[in-house]
């Protein structure tokens, strides 16, 4: 069955750059789908922070788009997350998803924390 699981240092320093990768198996990210991270801030609802399809069309949402680079490894079937600059906000549970065509969200990883503190 597809899974996906995030991995990435659990603590960044202000202004530093956080990198996740999220590892898919039971399917290759280069079928018609689109890759996605989304966070949940504490207390607060899910962010959505952008996506990736595997021909490398990539959406941003606008509030992360200046900062943010999203990108694909077809050999370790996985793909990056990129913020720059994090701050103390940046604190959140990060998850990836895969998003259809239709935009449903069947498949996430379980999420993993990250907090940015120095």
């Amino acid at each position: 069955q597809v899974q996906l699981q995030e991995s990435g240092p659990g603590l960044v320093k202000p202004s530093q750059t956080l990198s996740l990768t999220c590892t898919v198996s039971g399917t290759s990210i280069t079928t018609d789908y689109y890759w996605a991270w989304i966070r949940r801030p504490p207390g607060k609802g899910l962010e959505w922070i952008g996506y990736i399809g595997y021909r490398g069309d990539s959406y941003y949402s606008p509030s992360f788009k200046i900062r943010t680079s999203i990108s694909l490894d077809t050999a370790k079937n996985s793909f990056t997350l990129q913020l720059r600059s994090v701050a103390p906000e940046d604190t959140a549970v990060y998850y990836c998803a895969r998003r259809s065509i239709w935009y449903e969200y069947a498949y996430w990883g379980q999420g993993t924390q990250v907090t940015v503190s120095s």
